[in-house]
This record gives C-alpha cells, structure tokens and sequence, in this order.
C-alpha cells in the first residue's frame, strides 16, 4: 500500500459518521485480532445509496474498511455483493500478509452488512427488465450446488448465490458442515470465483428452535426425528424463495437431486433420474405453493456427471468429498451432542422382551431405534433387534425379526396433497425401497392428526419419528411422521 493512499483511506472522514437509522450494519474482527471493523449500508432503489464505516485498530484495517466502503457506494446492490478481499487489496495498491488479514475484515464486515439486509424482509433489487431472467442459487460450497449455479446461468438466467448460516458450535467442524461460518465462506469464495455475487442468509435462530430443538425433543420422547425433512420443508426453502422475490429472482435453484411435474392437478415432487443420489424424501414436507418457485437443474444427472461437469469447468471442489452428517453433528457424534444440547445423559435401565421380562441392561433408551440390531449385546440362537422404546421408563423391548414385522403404520401429523385413495405407495426411511400400501381411512387432501397405512408387504419395522413419505406411483402426494 502506498503512502498517498495510506493516507487517503485514514483521512477519509466523509464515510466515518455514524450511519442513517435503518442502515444495515455488519462488523468483524474483535478480540482474536484485536482489530474491529463495522460497514453500515443504506439501500435505496437496488443500489447502496450510502456506505458508512468505523474501525478500531491498525492502520491497515481502518484504510481497508475506508476502502471497502467506498468500493460499495453507490454501486448496484448485487455488484457490491460481488466485492471481495481481493478488490479491497487492489484498491490498497497491495499489502503485506497483515494488510491481506485487514482487507478481509473489512470485506467480511461488507458481506455481514448485506447478509443483514438480506434478512431484514425489505425488497433489495428490482426484477431485470425486458424480459431477462434471474435466479437465486443455494450454494453450500459443495459440487452439486456449484454446478447448478453452472447449468442455470449456461441456460441464460443471471445467477444470485446465497448461502445459509444455520448453525455455529465449537465443537461442529465446520469444514464438513453445509450451514457454518466456515461454510459461508467457502461458498462465498467459490460464487465469487465464478462471478456471480453472493449474500448470506443467517437462519441460526429459527434453525436452533424448529430443527435442533425437534431433533432434542424427539430422541428424549423415544423418537427418531428425521431433521432434514423439517429443515428443508419449514426453515430453509421457504426462506430462500422469499429472499429470491426480495433480489427480483423469479425462481430458487438447488443442488438438491430431485424433480417438480405435474400431475394434472398442480406441481408435485418426484425424484430424481439417478435413484443412488435421489433426495425427493428429504424434500417431501415442501409444500406445494413453492414446488412452482423451485428449480432442480441436477434432476437427470447422476453425480459422476456432475463432477464431470465441474472439472471441465476446472471447479476447485470437482473432487470434494460429501458430508455423512447432519449439518449440526459434523465432526461430533450423536451421544455427545444430546447430552450437551439435551441433557440426555447414559442412563441405564432395563432390556425387556414382549412379556415385559428383563433380559438385560441399556445404556439410556436414546441411544436405540426401532429396528436396531448393533448394540444391543445379547446372545442367542438369532439376532435381537429393538422393537420399541419408552422414554417414561426408560426401557427398550427386543425381540426377534419375525416379532419386529409389521403391516401396519400409524402415521401422525399426516399432510395429504391429493386424496387419500391416491397413496399406493410409501418411503419409510431415506433411500429404503417404496413399499405397497393404501391409507386404512378415507381421507380428503389436508391436514390429518392420525392415519394408518396397510401395507402389502410387512416391514422389518418402522421407526417413530422417522418420515413416512406417501406416493402415488413416482409422485410424492403427502408426507407424515411414523407414530
């Protein structure tokens, strides 16, 4: 950085005033580096009408926070979102290593800045006139979401990445989290590597009461909640689909392997082309009204191929490896997290069969589902498997296989699209095959608090909590939760 323009960025007081009410603010920096940044943007007609700063700390971070700043006024909305590290430290005239470590402060502190206008509900930029198309983008930071990004704008729609923060825990990695800080900003760098601007969407609030609390609440119920299904039909697609209305994007995009047809009746889910890869169960507690708003550009490839396509792109994260976790237990296991989120110590209590006879002892009925075979540590002439858990007593009941079968289903909290005579088939698990079936009861389209599925075939169990997705041959027609 050069002295002249050392000197500008520190003198540049018509920038350092205390920002309008209503100006969205983001900061970064703090105790670790002992240098705090704040940026403050006032919005006005799509673009930053004003863009307002403070600094504490190095020289180098105050003239980079000043530089930032600058950069953004009076820029469109979406150019600013493009801004990163790099364009502040090109502005500086370069720096040294600690001078990198400021432009990102300052850079970070835009984008938290934004991420908050991004939540605020208030209409960001207008929809592109003459006929042109946008469309919003969830970007993980992952392969599948990139390529997406990839496809919709070869397709000819200007592309708008955002990325979720859903969740921030030491002891989460978040390098193999979807929804942490570290994830923001990896997918930030990668939609910036590609050009297309970025925003951030902070979720952590509702993520933490509806997915994490469910997910609590369920195994000390004796359940086995599914997170992703409330996840994805209560937090974070709706959420996308109305930030994509707030930056003038007809549509949200996803790297979710899944396909929307219609059925003559309106837009149902259906999965995808590539049965190892297809993610329709997850999606299946999206209501319809937003099926209309989604895009799937991954729904008649298979992985092998989206990876192909990210290579020849030359995409840093062709080979990335996929996350087995749950966003929130990454790098943690399951046991670990509900005794410190939940409070659900081991805790021993008995292994009873049918008759209610003790066979043996447990270590707390969280740490059991329904059909479980390991982990159970009796011997006998054929395998235990867990037939039941009650959370009052603290008791798990084995039996055999054959005890563990059912034809029957009880479903609570049952949503139907279409009537109930519809149903002729259910996903009882993730990627378990589709089983025949027909729903007991005449049931209309809507919300049902009971029903009971027959199936053709039994069914070596079926968890409670877990999602019981209804289909009507490859249409997804309703969803409930295994009672």
């Amino acid at each position: 950085m050069t002295t002249d323009l050392l000197e500008h960025y520190l003198d540049d007081a018509t920038r350092r005033r205390h920002p309008a009410e209503g100006a969205f603010t983001g900061a970064a920096g703090g105790a670790p580096c002992g240098d705090l940044v704040r940026v403050s943007l006032e919005l006005s007609g799509g673009r930053v009408a004003a863009a307002t700063f403070d600094a504490e700390g190095c020289a180098a971070s105050r003239a980079a926070v000043a530089a930032v700043a600058e950069l953004a006024e009076g820029e469109p909305v979406l150019d600013a979102a493009l801004i990163d590290a790099d364009e502040v430290a090109d502005e500086l005239g370069g720096l040294s290593p600690q001078g990198a470590h400021a432009a990102t402060l300052a850079a970070d502190a835009l984008h938290r800045a934004l991420a908050t206008a991004a939540a605020s509900g208030e209409q960001l930029v207008r929809a592109p006139s003459g006929g042109a198309e946008r469309t919003l983008i969830a970007m993980s930071g992952g392969v599948d979401s990139a390529v997406a990004a990839l496809l919709e704008r070869e397709r000819g729609a200007e592309v708008v990445a955002v990325t979720l923060k859903l969740w921030q825990d030491q002891r989460t990695d978040g390098e193999r989290s979807c929804c942490s800080p570290e994830a923001v900003l990896g997918a930030r760098a990668l939609a910036h590597s590609l050009g297309i601007p970025h925003l951030t969407l902070d979720l952590e609030d509702e993520f933490r009461r509806a997915v994490v609390g469910g997910f609590v609440a369920g195994y000390r119920a004796g359940q086995t909640p599914n997170p992703c299904v409330i996840c994805n039909g209560e937090v974070r697609i709706a959420a996308m689909v109305a930030l994509a209305g707030r930056v003038g994007a007809g549509r949200l995009a996803t790297g979710h392997y899944a396909r929307v047809i219609d059925d003559g009746d309106g837009p149902l889910l259906a999965p995808a082309s590539d049965p190892a890869k297809d993610q329709s169960y997850m999606l299946a507690a999206l209501p319809t009204g937003l099926l209309d708003r989604l895009r799937f550009p991954l729904a008649e490839l298979t992985k092998p191929e989206v990876r192909e396509i990210a290579s020849r792109h030359g995409l840093s994260v062709a080979k990335k490896p996929e996350s087995q976790d749950l966003c929130f237990l990454a790098g943690q296991g399951k046991r670990a997290f509900l005794r410190r989120h939940g409070g659900l110590s081991d805790r021993e209590g008995d292994l009873v069969d049918r008759s209610g006879r003790r066979v043996g002892r447990h270590r707390g009925h969280h740490n059991y589902t329904v059909g479980q075979r390991r982990g159970i540590g009796l011997g006998g002439p054929e395998p235990f498997y867990v037939l039941d858990t009650d959370a009052a007593a603290n008791t798990v009941t084995v039996g055999t296989r054959d005890e563990l079968a059912t034809a029957s289903v009880g479903l609570r909290d049952a949503t139907l699209r279409r009537d109930a005579t519809r149903v002729d088939r259910v996903r009882l698990r993730y990627h378990a095959p589709t089983i025949p079936c027909r729903v007991a009861e005449p049931a209309a389209a809507g919300s049902h608090e009971c029903l009971t599925l027959r199936l053709d075939d039994p069914v070596d169990g079926a968890a409670p909590g877990q999602t019981a997705c209804l289909m009507s041959g490859e249409a997804i027609v309703g969803h409930a939760t295994i009672a």
